[in-house]
């Protein structure tokens, strides 16, 4: 599926938080019953970029960390993977960000807070737009946002930053709506303030329960119908699959059967996958069913093998391992 390329002359920016997850060993428990942690590299558009190196994939992450042990331990561990860490900021004063993460039976997790800081206390809340690495923008064909940062004022004004280089080197902008109610200061503001932003991506992938959250819909062809600006809808449902919107084409994609350990990261593997297939074809991918259907299986495929084990970057698979995962399916 991935054209059996070694690597992509594809580049994509990734740019948000990096932080470590700090997962609950006991499943199905609350916070105050959980006896002991388990910490894993996470953060979503990190997870995306590292997701993208493992498939071949150039990508470069931005964002910032503190002057601290977890900051350099992480950035060290995108520099491994290849990932082009020159957009890493560095504050002085505020670390960098660790979030406490529970998990129900099924696997699905829960993000219960930060350790006793305010969500507001963190290195990551502090990008600075001034600070961002335009020469980055001009070798890249997509630019990667949550929207965890649109809650606080300077990250917010750094990713609005980040869309005017889009713009200006048509780089396409794919946001991942990546709902935590848990770091934003502000629940009331946050609909508004994201459905702004979403206003002006080229591209959106989102959950069921965030579609219908922001929407009012989680049917891709009516979202379409509010931002005629996205040429590309996905809405995971877990184990429902995948519906999709691309271009003219519209269908559902099966989600690949399989026990569930944990779903962190999963959302992150499946933009990586999708984006591994869409960049090799370009525009084709909104104006052929086949290529869309086969972007969107091969996203299923990236996604899938991130939730068979705990963590998200350590779970992501390589290019061999998500081409040996899917022929399993295909035999």
């Amino acid at each position: 599926m991935l054209n059996n390329q070694r690597y992509s002359p594809v580049s994509v920016i990734c740019l948000g938080e990096i932080l470590y997850d700090l997962i609950a060993d006991q499943s199905d428990r609350a916070i105050e019953q959980v006896t002991s942690w388990t910490t894993y590299a996470g953060g979503a558009p990190a997870n995306v970029a590292c997701g993208l190196r493992k498939l071949g994939i150039n990508s470069a992450f931005i964002g910032c960390v503190g002057k601290d042990q977890p900051g350099e331990q992480l950035i060290a561990l995108l520099d491994a993977l290849g990932v082009d860490t020159t957009g890493v900021q560095y504050h002085a004063t505020l670390p960098t960000r660790q979030v406490y993460v529970t998990r129900d039976a099924g696997g699905d997790r829960h993000f219960v807070g930060f350790g006793g800081r305010k969500t507001t206390d963190f290195a990551d809340t502090a990008l600075n737009a001034d600070l961002l690495p335009e020469n980055l923008f001009k070798n890249a064909d997509y630019l990667v946002m949550g929207t965890l940062g649109l809650a606080y004022p300077l990250s917010r004004r750094a990713m609005q930053r980040a869309l005017e280089l889009a713009k200006i080197d048509a780089v396409k902008v794919l946001v991942d709506i990546n709902w935590r109610p848990v770091f934003w200061p502000n629940l009331e503001a946050a609909p508004d303030i994201i459905r702004d932003f979403i206003a002006q991506a080229d591209l959106l992938k989102c959950s069921e329960e965030e579609a219908s959250w922001l929407f009012g819909t989680d049917t891709p062809v009516r979202i379409s119908s509010q931002y005629p600006n996205l040429g590309a809808i996905l809405v995971t449902g877990g184990a429902k699959g995948c519906k999709y919107h691309l271009g003219e084409n519209s269908g559902t994609v099966k989600a690949f059967p399989g026990e569930v350990v944990d779903t962190t990261g999963a959302g992150d593997g499946f933009v990586a996958g999708f984006l591994a297939r869409a960049g090799l074809v370009g525009d084709k991918i909104e104006e052929n069913a086949d290529l869309a259907r086969t972007a969107v299986l091969l996203a299923g495929g990236g996604g899938a093998p991130a939730t068979r084990a705990p963590g998200a970057i350590a779970s992501q698979p390589t290019r061999q391992q998500l081409e040996e995962f899917l022929a399993a399916f295909d035999s």
